[in-house]
């Protein structure tokens, strides 16, 4: 079987605080009906949408592909280890937080044992949008329950506005929000763990108010601050156009990569890659294969290609790439390209 990228379709999931209109990434999801948060790029719900493996979820086309697909870091099976999304808020998100694998592994086989670590690239940004992201220095768990009794919760926050093209990186254990005004896209560990603590008195369409999972929110709640917060970008060594590493760990690291003209990307047979592109249109090819892309989709390049190509057409296309690293590789690139000494405010352990 001749390796071969893969389109995957996204899902949409609604959301208590989410848009109606995706537009611009998804100019066919205007004039909603109800409010969707959160396009899911690579759920295992999610289908293929192109040939060897069309019509199939992803989470099936992964334990069906042949190993060197996946690469050697995953050749003996397993989930799929990357989720990547877009989230769309028009109102805020819950105040909540995320256990780490530890605390997941002891505590939520059930749904997969797994913590979640993720980071967030703010692909728009209206003035003053604004995210909350770990806790002042100092406070402690009892001033953190009395900010929730009192409805204060937010001001015992580290508050960061952002603009457009900032990426933050959001270690499990922080506890965080995300504000409205912007568009955010998101990779993260294949979880869905999230423990809210605060979730502003809204209903759901029954009137119900959302679970909330104080107890366990507070046993993975980091009081001693956060390693994550706003990233360094580094430049990236590009025959053509700009490349950045935006963040990287153990788990995941992305790249944004922005260029008028064709580019190669060399593949590591360790491990797959997903691009997303966008911004731009282009034509993505291998040997054996060529097919257009446009914003908001999502690819699956399996890890034996050796090289793929990528087009430009009609100007500018920016996209993202991301993939789990070799870390220890990964630092000595960067070194190789003269960031010894920066990395450590992009690259996390």
């Amino acid at each position: 079987m001749n390796p071969a990228p893969l389109r995957i379709e996204p899902i949409f999931s609604p959301r208590i605080w989410g848009a109606r209109s995706l537009a611009p990434l998804y100019p066919d999801k205007t004039d909603l009906t109800e409010p969707l948060g959160e396009a899911w790029l690579t759920g295992v719900q999610c289908r293929i949408a192109s040939w060897p493996f069309r019509g199939k979820s992803l989470g099936e086309a992964w334990s069906e592909m042949p190993a060197e697909w996946r690469g050697t870091r995953f050749a003996t099976g397993g989930g799929f280890p990357l989720l990547a999304k877009f989230i769309f808020p028009t109102e805020k998100l819950s105040i909540q937080v995320h256990p780490d694998d530890a605390y997941a592994s002891a505590h939520e086989k059930a749904m997969g044992g797994q913590g979640k670590t993720e980071m967030w690239h703010i692909f728009s940004a209206e003035p003053n949008a604004q995210l909350l992201l770990g806790l002042k220095p100092g406070v402690g768990q009892q001033q953190f329950l009395r900010g929730l009794e009192t409805h204060t919760l937010e001001s015992l926050f580290q508050a960061h506005v952002v603009q457009t093209g900032d990426t933050i990186f959001v270690p499990a254990g922080s506890p965080h929000t995300i504000g409205t005004g912007m568009i955010v896209f998101e990779v993260q560990q294949y979880s869905d763990l999230t423990y809210r603590v605060y979730d502003y008195g809204r209903v759901d369409s029954n009137g119900k108010p959302r679970e909330l999972h104080l107890e366990k929110a507070l046993a993975v709640t980091n009081f001693g601050g956060t390693a994550g917060g706003r990233t360094s970008p580094l430049p990236l060594p590009a025959e053509e156009g700009d490349r950045w590493l935006l963040a990287a760990c153990r788990y995941f690291a992305t790249e944004r990569r922005e260029a008028t003209d064709p580019f190669t990307v060399e593949m590591d047979a360790a491990h797959f890659d997903l691009i997303v592109p966008l911004s731009g249109e282009g034509i993505l090819r291998t040997h054996d294969f060529a097919f257009p892309f446009g914003p908001g989709e999502c690819w699956f390049l399996p890890a034996n290609l050796g090289e793929y190509h990528v087009q430009p057409i009609k100007g500018m296309a920016t996209l993202i790439r991301t993939y789990v690293p070799d870390l220890v590789r990964l630092r000595s690139e960067l070194k190789g390209a003269g960031h010894a000494k920066s990395a450590d405010r992009t690259v996390f352990d």
